[in-house]
């Protein structure tokens, strides 16, 4: 097994270039693989595949480091070190073609890995093929997938950080689809049912797009889906859509916008929920999650979890919003027992 391996036993800070010479790993020699790294990014040349990353973080000084990759995804949440500490954390991560929305494009080749946080300090980084990892594979609309830019994130690109190693997410999902397009373009089904695997957890969040899907069609696509996941073996996991920011005079979300029921009167939530229960497929309730949230905060709180202040947008969600909605998944992932609580990471 090749393993790529970058040993950075400076503190390097978040802006200052890693190809300026650090601290020598041993005395008069070299830290090894230094040419991976610079100015807070490390590029690994790798092919497509799942890669297990192991990270060193810390240095003389206290120290509060995160780390994202590929396309703006969530990799480590904002870890802190004490000063004079090291502190030792792993990851998977999916790497693919392309890197981001499986229609947009290709992104950058091999693995790129960004260094962030108030005080960030990277003393080390090894990455290696992962063996045997578990995945979850997502399915879904553009408050899922990776956004390409801010300040736009899907739950989906925010998921993976709440992940230890041996766990990769391969995020297929893509803005603007609909059960119908997702199922009728070669980039997204034709291209995701191939690559799941015995034991894999696949996710399906579709209804956002859904505007003039009728009921039938509706259900029978989603019951496609679960079929075409359970015949390679995978789990299926049905999702109810993320909430859209519509508040009633009252102080409560609209029945219709903000709950996903269409023009043509599907209650997209309510038929996600029929087929879990009729096909025994767990359910995330997402849409009662999100609900919950967005309406305990109120009116002038919950704009932040959406970009109601930014776009004027009350259905895509913040980094922030994006965040706490990828903890609900998680969340329930461990509680319906399809992740053991060991491998997530809480708070």
């Amino acid at each position: 097994m090749r393993r790529f391996s970058v040993a950075v036993v400076a503190a390097v800070a978040l802006g200052a270039a890693l190809s300026s010479p650090p601290a020598q790993a041993h005395a008069g020699r070299p830290s090894p693989g230094l040419a991976h790294c610079t100015a807070g990014v490390c590029h690994f040349d790798v092919p497509p595949g799942t890669y297990d990353v192991r990270v060193t973080l810390g240095g003389n000084i206290a120290s509060s480091t995160s780390l994202s990759g590929e396309t703006r995804r969530a990799l480590l949440p904002e870890t802190a070190a004490p000063a004079g500490r090291r502190v030792t954390r792993g990851f998977t991560v999916n790497v693919r073609t392309p890197e981001g929305e499986p229609t947009g494009p290709a992104g950058a080749p091999g693995l790129d890995l960004r260094i962030g946080g108030s005080a960030p300090a990277l003393a080390g980084i090894e990455v290696a093929p992962a063996r045997h990892p578990r995945q979850i594979l997502l399915v879904g609309d553009s408050t899922v997938c990776d956004q390409p830019a801010a300040p736009y994130s899907g739950w989906g690109q925010q998921l993976p950080q709440y992940l230890k190693e041996g766990v990769s997410v391969a995020n297929y999902a893509d803005s603007g689809e609909s059960t119908v397009s997702y199922l009728g373009n070669p980039k997204l089904w034709a291209t995701v049912r191939p690559l799941i695997r015995p034991g894999d957890l696949v996710l399906v969040q579709l209804a956002h797009n859904d505007k003039t899907t009728d009921e039938a069609t509706y259900r029978a696509n989603l019951e496609g889906l679960v079929a075409g996941i359970r015949e390679r073996g995978g789990q299926p996991v049905l999702v109810t859509p993320i909430v859209r920011r519509w508040f009633t005079p009252d102080g409560t979300l609209n029945n219709g916008t903000a709950l996903l029921v269409n023009g043509l009167g599907v209650d997209h939530p309510a038929v996600t929920r029929a087929v879990a229960a009729a096909r025994d497929v767990p359910l995330i309730d997402l849409t009662a999650k999100t609900k919950a949230l967005v309406e305990s905060l109120g009116v002038e709180a919950s704009k932040a979890l959406y970009l109601s202040s930014e776009a004027r947008d009350n259905t895509h969600t913040s980094v922030h919003g994006a965040t706490l909605y990828a903890a609900l998944v998680r969340d329930e992932l461990v509680t319906r027992h399809l992740v053991p609580k060991g491998k997530v990471r809480v708070g």
